[in-house]
């Protein structure tokens, strides 16, 4: 569980909250808080994993007060969910282009086995937004991500915390053209990782471009 926990805390967004930045600040990418690939990451999908979040955070506690410490704790949660969704298309193409897949049974094993360490599948899911801001619909598909970047650290000889890895990231990163908008911060893509950028018409409550390593 140790390793599976280490890659969850490693891949996954953390729960945190921004004030939500619906205007996009490049011209070239209207309406896109990301392009990727060519292809755009909109405003729109952005808010809608942001609220699908705070809606399981708003079901998961029937007290005010503890619903708004959730919100208190999560001080960045619309950069870090875009970070997610980015980082997830970066390691996609790095697995694809080292010929890695990874099947629909395989995800539902690895579920399996969590959920029986959690005490179930509600206990799965509520720990997997409370520690790292995942809502219960998209555990999947974060399941997914870490057995990808499990496979990728195995067929380059590493593991996901040794420069092999990042290198691979770091060239898919490359072949993807990371654009972000500068309102969300830009891409490092030597780190294939989120980093703020100081904007001085947005204020910020709190700011964390840093990736996480542990």
């Amino acid at each position: 569980m140790h390793r599976r926990r280490r890659t969850a805390l490693l891949l996954s967004a953390a729960i945190a909250a921004a004030p939500l930045l619906t205007a996009c600040g490049s011209d070239a990418h209207p309406g896109a808080a990301a392009v990727v690939g060519g292809q755009r990451i909109t405003v729109a999908q952005l808010e809608t994993r942001v609220n699908e979040v705070r809606d399981a955070q708003r079901a998961a506690v029937t007290d005010d007060a503890q619903y708004a410490q959730a919100i208190a704790k999560s001080g960045t949660l619309t950069r870090d969910t875009l970070h997610g969704m980015v980082f997830y298309r970066v390691l996609h193409r790095a697995a694809e282009d080292a010929g890695i897949t990874v099947t629909r049974k395989e995800i539902q094993t690895m579920r399996a086995g969590l959920e029986e360490q959690a005490g179930g599948a509600k206990g799965l899911e509520t720990a997997w937004l409370q520690q790292y801001g995942i809502a219960p619909e998209r555990l999947d598909e974060n399941l997914r991500l870490q057995l990808e970047a499990q496979k990728l650290a195995a067929a380059l000889g590493t593991d996901t915390s040794q420069p092999a890895f990042w290198a691979a990231l770091s060239k898919a990163s490359k072949e993807l053209d990371v654009d972000l908008n500068p309102r969300y911060g830009t891409w490092d893509v030597e780190k294939s990782s989120r980093v703020d950028a100081r904007t001085p018409w947005v204020r910020e409550v709190t700011a964390s471009g840093t990736r996480q390593t542990a």
